[in-house]
């Protein structure tokens, strides 16, 4: 994935240079809720991270200084739904830092991607804090003040916000979908843009906008983008082409979740990942067929979290079958 050779600290700061642009939208969009997910996320995670440094009797100052621990905590804060209650973000935290990053021997050892398995863990756990997003609303900064953020934050006092409160685009589909509405229907209701909920749709393209620069700066390589974009679009092509009626469209599966996070910030974590070219392109083209196969037929909307955990303990076996060859020599599973 990595073309050229810079340290982690470099590498982990142009990832997070690549977050910007969502990340503003993001706090546009919903406020002061992203911004206290934002510090209290990057909060705990240097804290358990010199906990655990400590613990381990890892020198500390190298390890917060490569920014790895920030860059997971800045994930998972863009991935929680915005005025994420306080103790739902260290637990997050936690999982993330201690369970799926630490536990397995730090940075560069773990399987799975620490972020991930944060998010999906308090998904798992905390189903109805999981998945409820305040309204998007244009021009939103300030329509949850900034008193009213801690209060629902550290306090959980909900004063004016239940009200504002609603369902990502995915999920708004999905609950409907289940009341056996058509999809014509739901889309009338006029909550829904062009490509997917007007707001996600720009934070998606925002995201967009930072993968590629992360593609033109050879951050990444293009095989994982790719493979996991085609995979998901082309299986919501195949079935929105048998009936649009009840499956939604590829555009719809490509900007109304976390499909472009995951294609260009998550997917592409270097350890936790396949690495040879063609086992990147097995490896993404997995999760996106995981992501539509959770969306469409499983329990929960939204599925990035949950295919990439899933290709997580595949990437050992990808990796072993996809060794590129020799040249005069044969594959060694084939003897």
């Amino acid at each position: 994935m990595i073309a050229s050779k810079p340290d982690v600290s470099t590498l982990m700061q142009q990832v997070l240079y690549a977050l910007i642009p969502g990340t503003l939208l993001l706090v546009w969009f919903f406020g002061w809720g992203i911004i206290t997910n934002w510090v209290l996320a990057i909060g705990f995670a240097l804290l358990f991270e010199a906990l655990m440094l400590k613990w381990r009797q890892r020198p500390i100052e190298p390890f917060l200084l490569d920014y790895s621990a920030v860059l997971t905590a800045w994930l998972l804060a863009v991935a929680m739904p915005a005025f994420s209650p306080w103790w739902l973000i260290a637990v997050a935290m936690l999982f993330a830092i201690v369970i799926g990053k630490h536990l397995y021997g730090g940075l560069g050892y773990n399987p799975f991607n620490p972020a991930m398995v944060g998010y999906a863990a308090m998904l798992v756990s905390y189903p109805v804090q999981m998945t409820i997003w305040p309204e998007p609303v244009a021009f939103s900064f300030a329509h949850i003040g900034a008193d009213q953020a801690f209060q629902k934050v550290f306090w959980g006092i909900n004063t004016g916000w239940d009200a504002l409160s609603g369902a990502t685009p995915l999920d708004a589909v999905k609950v409907s979908l289940g009341l056996n509405k058509t999809l014509d229907d739901i889309y009338a209701t006029g909550q829904f843009g062009l490509l997917s909920g007007e707001a996600w749709a720009w934070i998606n393209v925002a995201w967009l906008s930072g993968g590629l620069w992360l593609l033109q700066r050879k951050v990444i390589s293009w095989h994982m983008p790719v493979a996991l974009l085609i995979s998901l679009g082309g299986m919501a092509m195949i079935f929105w082409l048998i009936n649009p009626q009840i499956y939604a469209s590829p555009l719809f599966h490509l900007f109304g979740g976390a499909a472009m996070l995951g294609a260009f910030f998550i997917i592409t974590d270097p350890v936790s990942a396949s690495t040879t070219p063609m086992g990147k392109l097995i490896y993404a083209a997995g999760i996106g067929l995981f992501t539509y196969i959770i969306r469409t037929w499983g329990g929960y909307p939204d599925a990035i979290a949950f295919a990439v955990l899933i290709m997580n303990m595949a990437v050992p076996l990808i990796d072993y079958y996809t060794q590129p060859r020799v040249y005069g020599t044969k594959r060694s599973w084939l003897g």
